[in-house]
């Protein structure tokens, strides 16, 4: 009997997590998708603690962050985090970069910790659980019935990701295991699967999922095709750029793959009415007040940027709010042959998952679009303007050619969606990515002074 056979397949009591609290704490804040680096880790709160199989422990943490209540509750700030832990005497050297460290007290004394989603055992494991819908403690496994998955695919951890991790198997299909959970369902669960009931082929299907009933319900992983020859648009347009050919065809038909995605959208879930406008610029004037107090270089551009957000409750309504993608950018979509798939619906993890999942104007989507091409555009010296317009144009062009309007004349609309889009740009750069920050530096000038 090895020392991990106390263990069960239900939630465990918190006794193991306060032996494995000093190793986590210095763990978590290393790792690419724990969002709290730039502030001290002062708690952390086992919430569900389940044997998913022998060795390997699935927990739902909370790291707390200064003590200070989140709104309209008593729990600290913080986050919830989910980890699969691998628990072994002796890991296979293979292991070596995912250790956490050896646990000193407590029933886990003496065992080794590692980030199970690099052990290919576990990630095998972890399928067949999803192959065989059922119950593990909170945790549910569920699939399409109607999809037939095969055993014995051969896993591989991606390392790309940062807010979440997805492994591979044998090329065939890719699970996201959401890190940073939420109470209720993920939009990368629940918008894919709305699109195909409504045929929609720009979209990956779900083809299994899990989720959690304890201490909240929350979707915890999604499993889908894998699209395994298809080919980024962040790295499609840095290619071109490199080789100095045009992007435009690509960015034509990319629109034209964002409307559909959108008219899907449109259908499966309801549809709000046109008019926040007001309500719309209020948010964004709060977000760029709490923005500039962070990042002192956006203070000069203030009173420009307020007049774009200003004019957007004046102008013209624009579409209905909608459910949209929440994200979109060129790291979000693939083009497998001739066609261009859109990817990840989970939205800005940062943001609320009420928000995430309510109706939106549409032209958020296609301003975050236009901000990629001019990421893009700005990797390579001297910086590319012309390349980053033409895209944009382009991109424009072929939205209007399947949605029946065009984003080029919604002039108010599209300046304010790019400046709020710019705003959290900033935000983020400062804090994650410094050497950045003059990409959408050079956006802010641009809207706020020049006002287009």
């Amino acid at each position: 009997m090895t020392k991990t056979a106390f263990l069960r397949p239900r939630s465990a009591p918190a006794e193991p997590m306060e032996s494995l609290a000093g190793l986590l704490r210095e763990w978590l804040p290393l790792q690419r998708w724990f969002a709290g680096k730039d502030r001290p880790v002062t708690d952390l709160g086992l919430l569900s603690m389940t044997e998913l199989f022998p060795g390997c422990l699935h927990l739902l943490v909370h790291a707390a962050h200064g003590g200070v209540p989140a709104p309209g509750g008593t729990t600290p700030a913080g986050d919830c985090y989910q980890l699969l832990l691998g628990v072994r005497e002796r890991p296979a050297p293979r292991l070596g970069k995912a250790l956490i460290g050896t646990v000193q007290e407590g029933r886990l004394a003496g065992l080794t910790v590692y980030d199970a989603l690099h052990d290919p055992r576990a990630a095998q494991l972890l399928l067949e659980r999803l192959r065989r819908p059922g119950a593990a403690g909170p945790l549910r496994f569920e699939n399409d019935a109607s999809q037939s998955l095969p055993s014995g695919l051969v896993p591989r951890l991606m390392t790309a990701e940062q807010s979440n991790s997805s492994l591979v198997y044998g090329d065939e299909y890719i699970l996201k295991l959401f890190r940073r959970i939420q109470p209720g369902v993920n939009p990368d669960l629940e918008v894919p699967g709305a699109l195909a009931r409504q045929g929609c082929h720009r979209v990956p299907a779900p083809v299994a999922w899990f989720r959690t009933t304890h201490p909240f319900k929350a979707t915890l992983g999604v499993l889908q095709p894998y699209l395994r020859d298809a080919a980024d648009g962040w790295t499609l347009a840095l290619d071109a750029l490199a080789s100095g050919d045009d992007f435009t065809a690509q960015a034509h038909a990319l629109g034209r793959a964002t409307a559909d995605v959108h008219l899907a959208l449109s259908s499966a879930f309801p549809v709000g009415e046109p008019g926040e406008n007001g309500r719309t610029a209020a948010a964004m004037t709060e977000r760029l007040t709490a923005a500039a107090h962070a990042v002192p270089a956006l203070q000069p551009f203030v009173p420009g940027l307020r007049s774009a957000f200003a004019a957007l409750a004046t102008c013209d309504a624009g579409p209905p709010a909608q459910r949209i993608h929440g994200d979109l950018h060129l790291g979000q979509v693939l083009r497998a042959g001739r066609e261009w798939f859109v990817i990840d619906f989970e939205g800005e993890p940062s943001r609320p998952l009420t928000e995430r999942r309510s109706a939106h104007s549409p032209v958020r989507d296609i301003a975050g679009m236009l901000r990629s091409f001019d990421y893009a555009a700005r990797q390579r010296r001297p910086w590319r303007p012309e390349w980053a317009r033409r895209c944009r144009e382009a991109y424009c062009a072929g939205y209007a050619v399947r949605a029946g309007w065009d984003p080029r004349k919604k002039h108010g609309l599209l300046r304010a969606y790019e400046t709020d889009r710019a705003v959290y740009e900033v935000l983020y750069e400062a804090r994650h990515r410094p050497d950045w920050l003059p990409v959408p530096m050079a956006a802010i000038e641009r809207l706020a002074v020049r006002g287009d």
